[in-house]
């Protein structure tokens, strides 16, 4: 094979793979948890193999230090503080901070543009008058 890049055949199967073996981890959890960690093992591999991101719809959701698949109220701990998302594994004890800032400052952009078009709406109303 040559060096480089993998054809985008080989990254698409290698993406579904990991899929397939992350829906398999989620549902075998309650189970089989040890399963469940082997898989994010073997879907870990696959992504290294071919040299790709994980999916992101799948980052979050294995410990960056134990490896572990991670459940939210299970095995793992969820909490918003100061602009974050706090992930805490409650295997190993390792904390992840997702900061949402952006969402925030998107968030409050929406409302002032929302605020200053219903303000401008009901000005023309206002000043809209019929004279019979």
């Amino acid at each position: 094979m040559r060096r480089g890049r993998r054809p985008k055949w080989m990254l698409k199967i290698a993406e579904e793979r990991i899929d397939i073996l992350f829906n398999k981890a989620d549902y075998n959890f309650a189970t089989h948890p040890e399963r469940s960690n082997r898989y994010v093992e073997m879907a870990r591999n696959i992504a290294k193999k071919y040299n790709m991101k994980m999916p992101s719809k799948w980052a979050k959701r294995f410990c960056r230090n134990c490896h572990y698949f991670m459940k939210p109220g299970l095995n793992c701990q969820i909490r918003l503080s100061d602009s974050s998302v706090v992930i805490k594994c409650l295997e190993c004890g390792n904390i992840n901070k997702i900061p949402y800032i952006k969402e925030k400052k998107e968030r409050r952009r929406r409302k002032n543009e929302h605020n200053n078009t219903s303000k401008k709406g009901t000005d023309e109303q206002i000043t809209f008058n019929y004279h019979h």
